[in-house]
């Protein structure tokens, strides 16, 4: 004969004894009785238990292949569900005649975790990536940049470009912005005397001696400038526009820093018209404010050269055959070299290098331009 066990969980010795409305008024007793007749009439040998002790159950359960033919756990596995709050028509059951058992609902509800602990891994992942994680992050390019972009890379591929490097010392021009910095301050209502203009001035005159390097091409065409229209990079959080200084050649070191101020606050409020930043015949842009040491500053077509300034720094150099420790900037200038020879870059630059060094000649001989001077064209006569 056949030996089915019948294992009834926790607390069903109480059934009868409480809550007859949820749990019957028939008693443990009662099942027992009523599942032994039953078992008679299908000449199987029902074995009956019951524990308040969920170790003690396993047990039983563990002795099932030795000692049992059959098992029915009840009701816990429909307790356990309902614990669990699981429907029970999801669960398939792996006893006799299909029957749930307390173990196909454990099952069943540890799937249902692990799946649901899966999704939210996977909503974790894309919420906040797990670290060490390399995440990649894809944004549109803003107009500018886009702008920005196509033009830089058709100075490479339109351009000879090439760039050559010099040093300059200046001690001799910061001892001149030390020593009249306050004086200028207060005889130009407030505008403070910077590197920028002595610079722009510079380079005002380094162009009027190459005037080719202040020219551009034109299809087959080159074509001399008779001005100097001076661009000036400046850094926003859009990207680096350069507006520009019309006519510096006419214009005093205070007019120019009154100037530079004026149209980088207006480049940092986004507020520079077209025109503003339009033309130009001559570039310069100072890396050096960001602690840049040495850099081949990019070209702004149609202009044949740009200028680039950078951190000053201190340095042993050779002076009189004595070594001296002075304050150095490197100078790098790139050019165009289908139109500006090498020499005539070189030779532009070492002259930028020279009024520099001599602040003096910037100040009492180029500071402001006799009417002949805004009227005569330094520019070579037509071939």
């Amino acid at each position: 004969m056949k030996k089915i066990l019948i294992i009834n969980g926790p607390n069903l010795n109480l059934l009868g004894n409480r809550e007859d409305d949820i749990y019957g008024k028939d008693s443990l007793e009662k099942i027992k009785y009523d599942c032994k007749k039953k078992g008679v009439e299908k000449k199987l040998e029902i074995i009956f238990f019951q524990s308040n002790n969920e170790g003690e159950i396993i047990d039983k359960i563990h002795e099932m292949n030795d000692k049992y033919d059959g098992l029915i756990i009840n009701p816990a596995a429909r307790k356990l569900a309902a614990e669990k709050e699981i429907d029970v028509a999801l669960v398939t059951g792996t006893g006799r005649d299909g029957r749930i058992t307390k173990e196909d609902v454990v099952k069943f509800s540890l799937s249902i975790n692990k799946s649901v602990e899966q999704v939210e891994i996977s909503q974790s992942a894309k919420e906040s990536p797990l670290q060490g994680e390399r995440q990649d992050r894809r944004v549109p390019m803003t107009r500018m940049r886009a702008r920005i972009a196509e033009r830089l890379l058709a100075v490479k591929q339109e351009t000879a470009m090439l760039t050559t490097f010099n040093e300059v010392d200046m001690s001799a021009l910061m001892n001149l912005r030390k020593e009249f910095q306050e004086e200028f301050t207060k005889a130009h209502n407030g505008t403070k005397l910077g590197f920028m203009g002595l610079f722009v001035k510079a380079s005002v005159e380094a162009l009027k001696r190459f005037p080719i390097v202040n020219a551009s091409i034109d299809g087959t065409d080159i074509v001399y400038h008779g001005y100097q229209d001076i661009g000036v990079a400046v850094s926003t959080e859009r990207g680096l526009v350069v507006p520009i200084l019309r006519n510096a050649e006419n214009l005093s070191i205070a007019e120019i820093e009154m100037n530079i101020s004026g149209l980088a606050m207006k480049a940092r409020d986004s507020k520079l018209s077209i025109e503003e930043m339009s033309g130009g015949t001559f570039t310069i842009t100072n890396g050096g404010i960001y602690g840049s040491l040495l850099s081949t500053p990019i070209l702004n077509p149609p202009q044949s050269a740009i200028l680039g300034m950078h951190a000053i720094q201190e340095r042993p150099i050779s002076v009189a055959g004595e070594v001296c420790v002075r304050p150095m900037m490197n100078l790098a200038l790139s050019y165009d070299h289908r139109l500006v020879d090498g020499k005539d870059a070189v030779k532009f630059l070492v002259c930028i290098k020279q009024l520099i060094e001599n602040p003096s000649k910037i100040c009492l001989l180029y500071t402001s331009p006799s009417p002949r001077d805004r009227t005569r064209s330094r520019m070579p006569s037509s071939a």
